[in-house]
C-alpha cells in the first residue's frame, strides 16, 4: 500500500502494535540514540519508536522523532504494504520470469520492464504537500554559469514557521560525532550529461544553518554525477528530501543498477506511482508527498572540508575526511512533519533488516544470473557486506568459485570481505548452522582464495583506503571432479521412524 506521509506509516504503526510512543522530553543529543540502540537490540528487533518531544539543546522540537520504524521483519513487511518480505520477492521473481533474459544486460533491462507492469514511471505534479512550509535563502554570487534551471533566489518566507536546519531535531548520535547528521536522507542528482537520475542515502552533517557535509563515498552514483560536474566547472544541483512514503529510503539504499530510477522501484513496492514536484530553487524533482526537502548545491570551485567522525554501521567511528560542502537556497515542509531517522553502530541495528530485505527481494536478480544459487545471507556481525553467506546446488568443480567471482563482480557486492559457500542443504541464515560446515568442510589452504579489488571507503582495516583483499571459502562437500580422493563421510542424522516414534512417546 502507498503511504501518504511517514505519519501515516507511523499510525499504521501504532495500530498494529508496533509503536512505542515516547511523551517525555528527549535529547536529541545522545539521549535518543541509547533508547533507541537498547530497543533494536531486543528481541526481532524490538518496536519503533515515536518521540513526540525530541529536545534540541534543550527546547522542545515542533517534530517528533521516528526511529526504528523498519527495525524488525514485520515493520519491514508492512512497509511495502506486505505479508512478509518473501511475498515481495516472490512476486518480482515471477514477473521477471514470466520473460528469461540472456545475460546481465538483458536481465537489467527486464528490471525495468517489470517494475513498469504495475506502475507507470513517476509522474509530476504542480505541488504537494512538501510545499506546505517554504523558506528560500540568499543564494552567494555565482562564480560561473547558472547551474540548470537556477532562479535568481530571494529570501522568501512563507507565512507559516520558517524552517531552518536548527528547528529540526537532528541527531547527534554517538559521543565522538563530529556534530549532528541527517541518518536517512534520500539525495537526488543527475547526470549533467545524461540526465539520468539518481537517489542515494549519504549522510549529512551539519555544519551550520546553510552548510553541511555531502558524504557520497567515490564508488557512488552521485560522487560520479558530481566528477562531471567538477570538470565542467558548473555548479551541482542536490536536493535531500526526509520522509514520505518508507519506501524511499528504502528504494535509496536498494541495490539498483546504474541508470534504473529508484522511484521507480518505490513505486513498484508501494504500489502506486511516484508524484513529484519541481524544486523552488533548482530543476531537480522530489515526492510531493515528502516530510522534508533541503535543496542546494555543490561548488566545484570551493575546496573540500573534513566531514566527520561518525559513529559508524561498522561499529566503530569513520574519522574525518574531506568531502564536498552542500549550500541549502531553500527548505521546505509539510506542516505536520514527522522527521524519521535510524541509527547505525554495532550490530543488530534497524539496518540488518532494511539491507536484508534488499538481499531477499533482489534475490531473484543474482539467481537469473547465477542459477545454482539457493539462497544469500548477509549476518548482522557482518554489518552489511563484510561477510556473505551462499547456498549452491554444487554440480561441477570449482562452482563455489565461480559464485564467488561472480558476486565480487556485481554493485555492492564488490565490497563484500569474505564470501562463504555452502551445499544447498545448508540454511545460510543460521549463522552456528553455516559456521560449523565451515569447520567441518574445509581445508584452510585448499579452500580458500584471495583477491584484491574495491573496498568500502568506510573499512578502517584496510591499508589503503578504499581498496583490499577479499577472501573466498568453499564450504561445499568436495567431489572426486575436484581432485578430492577421499570416500566423504555422511552427515549424522536419526532414523525417520524413530524421530516419530519418540515425538509421539513424548509428545514432542
Amino acid at each position: 500500500m502507498a503511504f501518504g506521509s511517514f505519519s501515516d506509516f507511523v499510525n499504521a504503526l501504532d495500530r498494529a502494535g508496533e509503536l512505542k510512543r515516547i511523551s517525555t522530553p528527549v535529547a536529541t543529543e545522545l539521549e535518543i540514540t541509547e533508547f533507541a540502540d537498547r530497543e533494536m537490540k531486543s528481541p526481532g528487533g524490538g518496536k519503533a519508536l515515536l518521540f513526540e518531544k525530541p529536545t534540541i539543546n534543550g527546547v522542545v522540537s515542533p517534530f517528533p522523532v521516528a526511529v526504528n520504524t523498519m527495525g524488525s521483519w514485520k515493520r519491514m513487511a508492512m512497509s511495502m504494504g506486505a505479508n512478509s518480505v518473501d511475498d515481495v520477492a516472490a512476486e518480482l521473481g515471477a514477473l521477471l520470469h514470466a520473460k528469461p533474459p540472456v545475460g546481465l544486460r538483458q536481465t537489467m533491462k527486464l528490471l525495468g520492464q517489470a517494475l513498469e507492469l504495475r506502475h507507470a514511471r513517476p509522474k509530476l505534479v504542480s505541488t504537494g504537500p512538501c510545499k506546505e512550509v517554504i523558506q528560500k535563502f540568499d543564494a552567494p554570487p555565482s562564480r560561473n554559469e547558472p547551474w540548470p534551471g537556477a532562479p535568481n533566489i530571494q529570501s522568501a518566507v512563507s507565512s507559516h514557521q520558517s524552517p531552518t536546519l536548527a528547528d529540526i531535531p537532528i541527531l547527534k548520535c554517538w559521543p565522538l560525532d563530529g556534530g549532528r547528521f541527517i541518518t536517512l536522507p534520500c539525495v537526488v542528482t543527475k547526470d549533467p550529461d545524461t540526465g539520468e537520475r539518481n537517489v542515494g542515502m549519504y549522510r549529512i552533517q551539519i555544519y551550520d544553518d546553510k552548510t553541511t557535509g555531502m558524504h557520497w563515498q567515490l564508488q557512488k552514483v552521485a560522487a560520479r554525477h558530481g566528477r562531471r560536474y567538477y570538470e565542467k566547472g558548473e555548479r551541482m544541483p542536490v536536493s535531500i528530501f526526509i520522509g514520505g512514503d518508507p519506501m524511499f529510503p528504502f528504494a535509496a539504499t536498494a541495490p539498483l543498477p546504474d541508470g534504473l530510477d529508484e522511484f521507480l522501484l518505490a513505486g513498484y513496492l508501494r504500489k502506486k506511482s511516484v508524484e513529484l514536484v519541481k524544486c523552488e530553487t533548482n530543476d531537480l524533482e522530489v515526492p510531493a508527498n515528502a516530510d522534508f526537502v533541503i535543496e542546494g548545491y555543490i561548488d566545484p570551485t570551493e575546496p573540500l572540508r573534513d566531514e566527520g567522525p561518525f559513529g559508524d554501521h561498522t561499529g566503530y567511528y569513520t574519522l574525518p575526511e574531506p568531502y564536498p560542502v552542500f549550500h541549502i537556497t531553500a527548505i521546505t515542509h509539510r506542516k505536520d512533519a514527522v522527521y524519521p531517522a535510524t541509527i547505525v553502530g554495532i550490530p543488530p541495528m534497524e539496518d540488518f533488516y532494511i539491507g536484508g530485505a534488499s538481499v531477499k527481494i533482489f534475490l531473484p536478480i543474482f539467481k537469473m544470473n547465477f542459477p545454482e544459487i539457493v539462497d544469500i545471507a548477509l549476518p548482522a556481525e557482518g554489518t552489511f557486506h563484510n561477510l556473505v553467506f551462499v547456498s549452491i546446488k554444487k554440480t561441477y568443480p570449482m562452482q563455489a568459485y565461480k559464485i564467488m567471482h561472480g558476486l565480487w563482480g556485481m554493485g555492492q557486492m564488490m565490497f563484500s570481505k569474505y564470501i562463504v559457500v555452502v551445499d544447498a542443504d545448508v540454511n545460510v541464515h543460521n549463522t552456528s548452522e553455516v559456521l560449523f560446515h565451515l569447520c567441518a568442510n574445509t581445508d584452510p589452504q585448499r579452500d580458500s582464495i584471495f583477491t584484491k579489488g574495491p573496498s568500502d571507503v568506510l573499512d578502517h582495516a584496510t591499508s589503503e583506503i578504499a581498496m583490499g583483499s577479499k577472501l573466498g571459502i568453499d564450504a561445499t562437500k568436495k567431489i572426486p571432479s575436484e581432485g578430492f580422493k577421499r570416500p566423504w563421510p555422511p552427515l549424522i542424522k536419526m532414523d525417520a521412524a524413530v524421530k516419530t516414534k519418540v515425538e509421539k512417546l513424548f509428545g514432542l
